[in-house]
Order: structure tokens, then sequence, then C-alpha cells
């Protein structure tokens, strides 16, 4: 079992050099960045600390780690990992646990297209640096989150082969992208042990194996063992200045159902790293605005969902075994594979916003048996069958699957498709009732997602299926556009008016001009100011390692960022804990 890296709440110091709050991409890289420049760090997390073999594999185990927050409220514990925010025009899924998103992505690392950083809405600064401090920060993701394409040894997977088909039939160029998974057993570069990918499907659910590189194998333990201390269930309300340092009040969420009016502790800080999120960080700094801090009137603008669609090849003529194993590893069926193995990759247009990329993917198998109902129903009300001819075969596989379960018939022979393309950014999150809800009026009439479902159907085509556009949504939340990959609401912008933090992360202290609040940083995806039509870890992660060397040179400190012998033992060193910190959080 993988040590616990988080302590007790108790043990939580009342300052530090450095506080940093969130652990996905941008907390956890700043806090080991930082931790190894030889500051004072503290890592604040709202989630709980999930080890391998802690992930929920059952519906049941599911059903318990489901937050949502609506018009009507929010529901569920505070902590638990999937967190829903449904909105009228689009729905957003975030990761709430130590390590953040990055323990139910999909993993995958790519670089967008030059052409995205040549964007007037990137601060001048930025734009200016992409061929070295961004350069570096792209390369250094890469050394920590040591991305790799599914390997040309490993098993075959259907899932995959259906891909490229379908990119054959479109004449698409098609590869097999990066993604952060390892593939063999043994000690990772900072002395965690990993296992070797089962090719179970569960990325998004949490990888209960210790294959998947999220920040939890990586960038934490690295931050652990340069001294950063990591404190979990710590839900951030506000940050205000108190003399030459900040103040940062918080809530212990000892159950995840504690009252948000309860009382607050604070903890003070010279250095204050805000790294929740999209919606976790705007909605800080917009608590923070309305208690007094002065900020852009931008704070909550500039949201996008990262062009986002998900949509099927329902009941094909092919086989495609998309559906994750769950809680017992199945013998009886070929290996699904990591949840993104394949990419069809339709960026190379002329217009930067009309490109796009198709993904294949996974339904893990906590939820692959409540599928058959709802697919059936949907293909028979909205979808569009793009082979004629065979329905007596449809109707078997239809009826096969109801009755055997998602491993067999329709849902087999079902594809997953995930895209990532250019929406117009135009997205607002705001406050109600103190917790950040998202408008964005008419944004699923943007006309590139007519593109992406005309581009969907040909892939489903090649494939003898029928195309349905993402029926669970549909059918529960009256429309269909979904997004895991949020951005902005932070944005980096060449002024106040124009965005809340500069090119290099510091947030500006006015509605206008460049003056900026001494040692207060924005460092996550919330400051990306557009779409980057790939998945956006290894960007995030990138424009992070940019500010957190400038944060750093800045205040005359130096990050040593040598990996080797040394930093392996003094992770596994240091990432051993007291039986009382072995216990379930």
């Amino acid at each position: 079992m993988i040590a616990r890296l988080a302590s007790p709440l108790e043990r939580l110091r009342d300052r530090y050099t450095v506080v940093v709050i969130g652990s996905g991409y941008g907390g956890a890289i700043a806090a080991s960045r930082l931790a190894r420049a030889g500051q004072d760090v503290c890592i604040l997390e709202r989630g709980r600390e999930l080890i391998p073999g802690e992930y929920p594999d059952t519906l049941m185990e599911a059903r318990k780690e489901l937050q949502a927050n609506s018009e009507a409220g929010h529901v569920g514990s505070r902590t638990a990992l999937f967190d829903l925010h449904v909105n009228r025009e689009i729905n957003v899924i975030v990761g709430c646990g130590l390590g953040g998103t990055s323990l139910i992505n999909a993993n995958v690392s790519l670089r967008p297209e030059a052409r995205v950083f040549n964007d007037p809405r990137w601060p001048r600064e930025l734009r200016e640096d992409l061929e070295t401090r961004l350069a570096e920060g792209f390369a250094r993701a890469e050394a920590m989150l040591r991305p790799t394409p599914y390997p040309a040894t490993a098993e075959p997977l259907l899932k995959l082969a259906a891909l490229e088909r379908s990119a054959a039939g479109m004449d698409a160029p098609f590869y097999r992208p990066p993604i952060n998974v390892t593939f063999e057993d043994g000690p990772n570069h900072v002395g965690v042990t990993q296992h070797a990918c089962k090719l179970c499907g569960d990325c998004v659910s949490g990888c209960n194996y210790g294959a998947k590189n999220t920040v939890l194998m990586n960038y934490l333990p690295d931050a652990k063992a340069h001294g950063a201390e990591i404190f979990t269930q710590v839900g951030v309300r506000r940050i205000q200045p108190e003399g030459d340092s900040w103040r940062v009040d918080f809530q212990e969420l000892v159950t995840g159902h504690e009252r948000t009016d309860a009382p607050l502790a604070s903890v003070a800080a010279d250095v204050v790293v805000v790294a929740a999120g999209s919606l976790g960080s705007a909605e800080i700094l917009l608590r923070s605005r309305a208690a007094g801090l002065p900020l852009s009137d931008t704070v909550g603008h500039g949201f996008t969902g990262n062009g986002d669609v998900l949509g099927f090849a329902y009941n094909s003529d092919l086989p495609v075994n998309s559906i994750g194993f769950g809680a017992e590893p199945r013998v009886d069926v070929e290996p699904v594979g990591p949840t993104i193995t394949g990419i069809i990759d339709l960026r190379d247009r002329p217009e930067l916003d009309e490109g796009m990329v198709i993904e294949e993917g996974v339904v893990p198998g906590a939820i692959g048996g409540l599928l058959a109902g709802p697919f059936a129903a949907a293909a028979h009300t909205g979808g569009r069958d793009t082979d004629r001819g065979d329905t007596p075969a449809e109707m078997r596989r239809e009826l096969e699957s109801i009755a055997r379960g998602p491993y067999h018939g329709a849902l087999r022979n079902t594809q997953i498709y995930l895209v990532m393309t250019h929406d117009d950014g135009a997205g607002r999150i705001y406050l109600d009732d103190e917790r950040a809800r998202i408008e964005w009026p008419d944004v699923g009439a943007q006309p590139i997602f007519r593109q992406v479902a005309e581009r969907l159907e040909q892939a489903t085509g090649v494939l003898g299926g029928r195309y349905l556009r993402n029926p669970i949504w549909s059918r529960l939340m009256g429309h269909d556009l979904v997004t895991v990959h949020p951005l902005g609401g932070c944005v980096m912008a060449e002024d106040a008016a124009g965005g809340v933090v500069d090119g290099r992360g510091r947030v500006y202290s006015g509605t206008e001009g460049t003056a900026v609040h001494p040692g207060l940083y924005v460092s996550d995806g919330s400051v990306v100011p557009r779409s980057l039509g790939v998945n956006p870890l290894l960007t995030i992660s990138a424009v992070t390692e940019r500010c957190c060397a400038l944060l750093a040179a800045d205040r005359g400190w130096s990050i040593d960022y040598t990996l080797g012998a040394q930093a392996d033992t003094a992770v596994l060193a240091t990432a051993t804990t007291t039986e009382e910190e072995e216990g379930s959080p």
C-alpha cells in the first residue's frame, strides 16, 4: 500500500511562508517547486486523501462519492470524489480529493497547437516566453508526469482498433497519444512504488492499482519529501490581507456535511497560491472580494468548457469493449485498456477554432450496469442510425445487453467519443448563496458543436452504429453539454480591466491598471484565457511550472529540479505515517 501523505489538521501551524490552496496539477506543482526552493509550504485540500484500493468500483460506492451543486442547492458530502455542477446551459464534473481532478481524468498529455498561444488573450509576457520558460515548463511537467503512448507491444484493444478504423474511413490522422500511465512495476522517479496498468478501464473512477500517474504519485510526494505539510478536508472560504501577509480563512470538513456558515479558523502566509481549479479558485476570489479584497471586475469571466463533447456510436457492427471491469476483473472478456489510448486529430484546419480531436473512452465498471435501458431508449428516440437494414441484429444485441449486462450485446459494441474543440469562452462563474454557478446563454447553439456532431456521425457510420448525442445528460439534465475540462474564471491578461492575474499569475489589486497584490497568486486552469482544443492537463502544468519559476526568481529563491537517488530516498523516508494517519479520513 502506498503511504499516506496528509497530516492531521491539529498539526497545522499558525503561519507558513507559502500556503497552497488545492492539490491538483496547479497546487501540487506549486507545492513541489516552492518546497524544493527551501520554503516552508503547506497545502490545504478540500477533499479527502484516497489511495489506490480506496476508489469506488461498485455502484453503491460510486453513489457515496457523488456531490452535486444545482439551483436547488448542494447535495452529498462536500468531500465526495465526484463533484458535479449542474447549470442551465452546461454541466461540469471535477475531482475532489488529494490530487484534484488528476484522480478522475483520462491522463492524456497533449500539447496544444502553437496557434493557440498566438491569441492576444494571452498576456504578451507569456507569448514572448513560448520558446523559453513555457517550453521549459512543458519539459519539466513531462519529466514528472512521464506520459507515454499505449505500448505497441501491449495487448490489443478493441476500442482502439475501432477508433483507428473510424479514422481510416474518415481519411483522418490517427495515433496513440501520450498518457500518464505506467506499464511496469517498481519505484518511480520520486521513489513511489507503482504497478503496471491492469487494463481495467476504470481510470476515471480512480485507479485502484497505482498505475495512473496522478499528482498523488509524483508532485505531491515530492513536495512532502522536501518538507511541505499536507492537510485534507479543509474548505477555504476566503483570503484577506493582514499586515504585510495574508490570512486564509477555512472550515474543517470533518464529515463533509458541515454548514458553510460554521465558525472559521485561519492560517497566515507571506505567499498564497490559489489553485482550487476554475470553479474553486473563482469561488474563493469572489467570496474574498465580497469580504472587501480589491480585485478585478473580471473575476469569474472567461469560463470555457474547452469545447468538450461526449458522444456514442451505439450498437455498432463491431465489438468495442468500452465498459470498465469495476469491482470484479473479468477473465472472459478482452482487456479494456486505459480510458483513452487513441486519437483522431483534426486540428490541422485553416481556422484554429474549427479544429478538434476525437478520442475513444471508457465507462467505469461501477456504473456500467445502469446503461442498457437508457441507451436503448435514447437510440429509438434521438439516435441516428448510420446503416439501415440490420434492424433484427441490432434488436437482438439490445436485448442481450438488457438481459446479460453491459459486457454483452449492444453495449459491448458501443464506442465512446470524447471530443475537444474550441468554444467562445464566454461563460461566467458567479456566486449564488456563496456557491459557484455558471451562466452561458446559448452555449450549445454555437456552430462548432454542429460540426462536431457531423464528424462523430461520420466516425459512427464507419462502424455501422447509431450515433447518440450523450443520452445520459440529455435525459437527466435537459441538455447534452458537459465538460470535464473547465478552464478560465481567473484569466491572465495585460491588465486588471482584461483579467484577474498578470502573465506571472500575480493577482491584480484593482479594477484597472497593472498593480498587483504582493504575495497573492493564482496558478491552475482558471488562469487559461481560452479553450485549448486538447486535453488541458499538460498546458496547465506547464503554465504553473513557468509561474513557479518566476515567483521564485522574483523572491530570490532557487528551485532545485534535481531528480535522483537523493530525492527518492527522501520520499521513501518521509512518506511514512503513524498508525493514526493511516486510518481512512
